[in-house]
């Protein structure tokens, strides 16, 4: 049948449209109906190794997208061979089940963000921050000085993490809440999800892991340091078989 037949004739066009939507909706959503879990489990030990944010690690989160972030990186490696050798891993749902929203995408100014957690020092990315084309001469990223000179405002962080467990995450305010996530994270984990410790636990980890370098007070780069550093490292692939992951899709 010649294309001219079809786009001249608007009846015999909207059939067959109907027909190629109809055609690639069931291709789409017939197999949802035979899947129990698009959500892959990540377990060690009989632990959950994905974990909701930390307060510091929230905080600084929200300044990532206060200040724009993703708008140049993405955290989304695609299961592509040269994603893979890039970025390493692709990035599974289970990673971002506790994002609020998630910052999966694929607009890349800048690289993939998804695993950077550990890969640079502390003090890489506070310099980074600082001054970029410092430490990566072709970069165009803007600078971020005033993240290391503005104290981080924390007083609401209790408020924060009500709110988002408004939404399904497991941020703990009861005893069997509390002790729900210890069965799902292990206590060191759900000691951080407790809401009524939020500003001691957020003190805690900004004292002992000193991400700025700065001990006088917690700045806004101690925050943003915290949540880059964790990116990527709730997973340790190693002790999953190859083609585990692969199962949930």
């Amino acid at each position: 049948m010649k294309h001219e037949k079809i786009e001249t004739h608007a009846g015999l066009l909207i059939v067959l449209t109907l027909i190629v939507i109809s055609v690639g909706g069931l291709v789409e959503i017939l197999p949802l109906y035979f899947i129990d879990e698009t959500i892959e489990e990540v377990k060690v030990s009989g632990k959950e190794t994905v974990r909701p944010y930390t307060p510091l690690e929230l905080l600084g989160r929200d300044l990532y997208q206060r200040e724009g972030c993703y708008t140049c990186h993405s955290q989304m490696i695609r299961p592509f061979r040269d994603e893979k050798l890039r970025y390493g891993h692709y990035s599974l749902a289970a990673e971002s089940k506790y994002d609020h929203p998630f910052q999966w995408g694929s607009k890349r100014t800048g690289p993939d963000l998804a695993r950077v957690g550990k890969k640079y020092s502390n003090e890489w990315h506070v310099q980074h921050l600082i001054a970029p084309r410092s430490v990566v001469k072709e970069s165009i990223m803007p600078n971020y000085g005033w993240l290391i000179e503005t104290p981080l405002e924390f007083k609401d962080i209790s408020d924060r993490l009500r709110a988002l467990k408004l939404v399904g995450v497991p941020y703990s305010e009861t005893e069997a809440e509390y002790e729900a996530n210890v069965e799902r994270f292990g206590e060191e984990v759900a000691k951080q999800l407790e809401i009524i410790n939020a500003e001691d636990n957020l003190i805690e980890q900004a004292v002992t892991n000193n991400y700025d370098g700065i001990t006088a007070e917690i700045t806004e780069m101690e925050a943003m340091v915290a949540y880059l550093q964790v990116l990527g490292t709730m997973v340790d692939f190693k002790q999953f078989d190859d083609g585990y992951f692969a199962t949930f899709r």
